[in-house]
């Protein structure tokens, strides 16, 4: 090769390191931004990140494109290690033309979500995009598509991961949605279909990008967001804490990590934390800690349907998904953001071979004319659909209410749960007590000379029957009755046992699950 080959190449190649300019890079800076290689190298083990299709420029000629410079075409793509596992990764560079997509850009996407598949390892997005790249028209609109049609190819076979690093809008929510988990960056990220300036220029709506589609939104009130992160490199930091929970693709099993926590551990806390009032709440989380290795769990949507926790850890070195009621908020009554929430978390344990525990304390679902209209039976039923159709090891633990439907959709034995156990202040029944009697002695409560006191004595005589697991472990709905403190050392056990589990179901395209 002469001098001039090697000059050229050096100048190619550093034009495509450059990112969009010391301008810009200082704009993103002092908007408590990293920029996308900065992501990268957070992201990856050190020095493992290899960059693909760094040379690709744009075709665009028209609306002055022919004679602009986008390095890397504003994105950046290639693979690499975290935690000595390999994992693909794209991250926008939102200081080359607003990371904006045009036909080249998506090209680089779709090329590392294929190779994604083809390795079988997870693929994470780092997203920071002013959309699509206006003046490449329908390039951009078919280059979304072709990133949509590999979402859906990849899920279930792959885990799929994008954190929100800046703003995005129109067609570029979409990508993220269609992945399994979403993080947000506060004050610096937004998610939303139009924008506050076309919302008021439309509907008159004067509204701030925030509270539109800020992260605390999509956190706390739709849902859209799985986690909530104070800056850039937070996000990156619970990236690489999910994956190591997660196996690389659905043909492998969830890492095993060496244990930190005896097996045996029996934590007295648990025999005290459900209060002597039947109608006062308690923390769930509490017992979660108190079960698993070292109290250390990865919770998911933490501010969004908050009667229901869903959270990652490990029991005995093994991941796990945890999906417990949680009795602080709404009784841990079942309603239509919860069963949304669980079903999706149990679908995504179940596609990547994480075994599942459900803690029970539930009244039931939800009541009211608000939660019919939105849908209850339709939304419940997804909960319902996800434990039955789910084929890895379920242990259901049942600490207090399990009543009626609830009881049934929060991974009972009759849905197939593999060890169903109850502590001893388990209350297992069609409904609560004063509903029940009241319908059971509606005639001999109304005929007594004193209906009130009459009442108190039905509600007295059917708590005391059925209210505790013994009827349920007689039939063998509930496998055993266990005191709280020996409830750790018996999930590990039936973990190890099912360890082996094989399941399978009629053969089909798919079910049509109640969306």
């Amino acid at each position: 090769m002469t001098t001039d080959h090697f000059r050229e190449l050096s100048e190619r190649r550093r034009a495509a390191e450059a990112l969009g300019g010391p301008e810009q890079v200082k704009r993103q800076q002092e908007r408590g931004k990293l920029t996308a290689r900065q992501r990268l190298a957070l992201l990856c083990d050190p020095g493992s990140f290899q960059e693909l299709d760094r040379l690709v420029r744009h075709r665009a000629t028209a609306f002055g494109l022919d004679r602009a410079e986008i390095p890397g075409d504003g994105v950046v793509t290639g693979h690499g290690l975290v935690a000595g596992r390999p994992i693909c990764a794209f991250a926008q560079d939102f200081t080359s033309l607003g990371g904006t997509l045009g036909e080249a850009h998506a090209q680089k996407i779709h090329k590392v979500m294929d190779l994604a598949l083809k390795l079988g390892c997870p693929l994470v997005g780092l997203h920071d995009s002013g959309g699509a790249r206006i003046q490449e028209g329908v390039d951009a609109l078919a280059g979304y598509g072709g990133i949509f049609a590999r979402n859906s190819a990849l899920s279930g076979a792959v885990p799929q991961i994008a954190a929100m690093m800046g703003p995005t809008a129109g067609g570029a929510v979409y990508s993220p949605a269609m992945m399994d988990f979403v993080f947000m960056v506060k004050d610096t990220s937004y998610m939303f279909i139009t924008g506050p300036d076309v919302i008021k220029q439309v509907t008159g709506e004067d509204i701030s990008s925030e509270e539109l589609g800020g992260a605390m939104t999509h956190n706390a009130r739709s849902g859209v967001a799985h986690f909530l992160c104070a800056d850039d490199a937070q996000a990156i930091a619970q990236i690489r804490e999910m994956l190591s929970y997660l196996p690389a693709n659905n043909l492998e099993e969830p890492p095993v990590l060496e244990p930190q926590d005896d097996p045996r551990r029996a934590d007295a806390l648990l025999d005290a934390v459900i209060p002597q009032d039947p109608r006062k709440g308690y923390d769930m989380r509490e017992v979660i800690r108190a079960l698993v290795d070292g109290g250390q769990t990865l919770e998911s949507h933490a501010l969004w349907a908050q009667n229901i926790i869903t959270c990652f850890a490990r029991l005995n070195g093994r991941s796990i998904g945890v999906v417990a009621s949680q009795p602080a908020s709404l009784t841990g009554a079942l309603d239509v953001d919860a069963s949304d929430k669980a079903s999706r978390f149990i679908r995504f344990c179940d596609a990547f071979n994480l075994p599942l525990l459900t803690l029970v304390d539930t009244p039931g679902y939800l009541p009211g004319s608000a939660q019919e209209w939105t849908g209850i039976i339709r939304h419940g039923a997804k909960l319902l659909w996800s434990y039955a159709e789910a084929t890895v090891p379920k242990l259901t633990v049942i600490t207090r209410k399990a009543y009626g439907g609830a009881y049934i959709a929060m991974c009972s034995r009759h849905l197939g749960a593999d060890l169903s156990l109850a502590w001893p202040t388990a209350e297992i029944a069609v409904m609560g007590a004063e509903g029940a009697t009241a319908i059971i002695h509606r005639r001999e409560i109304a005929a007594a000379p004193d209906p009130a006191a009459k009442l108190q004595e039905k509600i007295r005589e059917y708590q005391e029957q059925l209210y505790n697991p013994y009827m349920a472990a007689a039939r063998g709905y509930v496998d055993d009755v266990v005191l709280p403190h020996e409830t750790r050392p018996r999930l590990i056990a039936a973990l190890e046992a099912l360890s082996s589990k094989r399941e399978s179901r009629p053969p089909k395209k798919h079910g049509n699950i109640p969306l």
